[in-house]
């Protein structure tokens, strides 16, 4: 079993926005970061989400069950509903990463319980300033 935090970080909304995915597997952190050169903050959720789900299908392989902890409700209320108004290509997108996993359990956390991607997403926005 593999726990997933996600998060983003963006300058502006939109702006320059940082990815963050902290991934633990084995007793064991991976951190990783990306940037986008501009997105919002519900794009950039989505975005480090799918960040997150590929950096495990590549390096994990999908045989696995995923628990996805994020601080963004409208994240973690679209997969719930598999619907969203406003975000449903990013959604889609996401959907067929998770479609991947044997189980993947989507749990939205306080923003005070995410630190550590909320950390890493903040260093990768950094890295564009």
């Amino acid at each position: 079993m593999l726990k997933l935090y996600t998060d983003a970080a963006s300058k502006g909304n939109p702006g320059p926005t940082g990815l963050g995915a902290l991934i633990i597997a084995d007793h064991q952190q991976y951190q990783k970061t990306a940037t986008l050169a501009r997105a919002d903050n519900h794009h950039g959720e989505f975005a480090a989400a799918q960040f997150g789900f590929q950096y495990i299908l590549d390096h994990f392989g999908p045989q696995q069950t995923v628990l996805f902890y994020t601080d963004s409700r409208v994240l973690s209320d679209a997969i719930g509903k598999n619907y969203t108004k406003h975000y449903q290509r990013e959604l889609t997108e996401l959907n067929q990463l998770i479609g991947q996993f044997t189980t993947v359990v989507t749990q939205w956390i306080p923003d005070q319980q995410n630190h550590g991607a909320h950390h890493l997403a903040n260093q990768a926005l950094r890295t564009l300033e």
